[in-house]
């Protein structure tokens, strides 16, 4: 048995230009989201998307390893992601850029809620209080003394949706290699926003395409960036280097829109950010 190399460089610079991929293909969405409805764009980003990786998952390993006995499960898995991603872009278009992607972050502290009612998975103690601290954070985003702004609901339901989805993903882990779960989240996610098309109008024009192009091959550049990140080095080493997104995003907002944040959201980035990277810290 060979010993798994560990490159934790590698895989922190991956996280990064990955994270970076994805704030540049929320830019993207952000940009498209004043002429197309999310409808559409969600659709194209699945079908692209799709388009893209099928020649690099046939060239590594042909239509045999794409086989499933699990349909059901790979439909949950495409069904929440989808509507994540309609909760994302919906998102993107109403709020500040780094703020959408900031609530979008509070997935991790989801997640081990889920996989605990789900699959009777155990939390430490020091995962709670991270909750804790990270929807403290959430909280002090939203701002409720001047208000809550509904369409951070609306982001706190899609990071829900994809902890569903990710949970499910693990859920497969035992019978599903990761290429066949991505193979058939491109199919079921292609057909699930397709249903959309029959009113979401006005349909994209051959303006629009170089756009929907680019975020197509953008997210999925990104999406095997950070997948090489994660078999190339230790999670627990690296996934600090996923909040780099907020500064991404951040950076992006401010210079294509002239985004001026508020000092709630830093204090709740901080917050967010920092209970995460402490329980990233703990020992497996």
């Amino acid at each position: 048995m060979h010993k798994r190399v560990d490159q934790p460089l590698k895989g922190a610079l991956l996280l990064i230009l990955g994270e970076g991929l994805l704030a540049g293909m929320a830019a993207m969405i952000k940009h498209l989201s004043g002429e197309l409805p999310s409808e559409i764009i969600v659709f194209c980003r699945n079908a692209l998307g799709l388009m893209f990786l099928m020649p690099i998952l046939l060239r590594t390993g042909g239509l045999g390893q794409l086989r499933t006995r699990r349909p059901g499960m790979h439909f949950i898995r495409a069904a929440t992601g989808v509507g994540a991603m309609f909760c994302f872009f919906y998102t993107i278009a109403e709020i500040e850029l780094a703020k959408a992607v900031l609530v979008k972050m509070t997935t991790p502290f989801i997640l081990p809620l889920v996989a605990w009612l789900w699959l009777s998975e155990t939390i430490t103690l020091r995962t709670l209080i991270a909750i804790a601290i990270g929807f403290a954070g959430v909280v002090v985003i939203m701002d409720p003394d001047s208000g809550v702004e509904p369409v951070l609901l609306v982001a706190l339901l899609g990071a829900f949706l994809m902890s569903v989805a990710k949970v499910s993903i693990r859920r497969m882990a035992d019978t599903e290699p990761p290429r066949r779960i991505v193979f058939w989240f491109g199919v079921f996610s292609t057909l699930i926003s397709a249903v959309p098309l029959l009113w979401a109008r006005p349909l994209p024009s051959m303006e629009h395409l170089p756009w929907l192009l680019a975020i197509g091959l953008t997210a999925t550049i990104a999406q095997i960036a950070m997948t090489t990140a994660y078999q190339v080095a230790n999670p627990g080493k690296v996934g600090i280097y996923n909040y780099t997104a907020v500064i991404w995003a951040a950076a992006l907002g401010w210079f294509l829109w002239a985004e001026a944040l508020e000092p709630p959201f830093w204090i709740g980035t901080l917050m967010i950010t920092g209970a995460g990277i402490w329980n990233l810290r703990q020992k497996a």
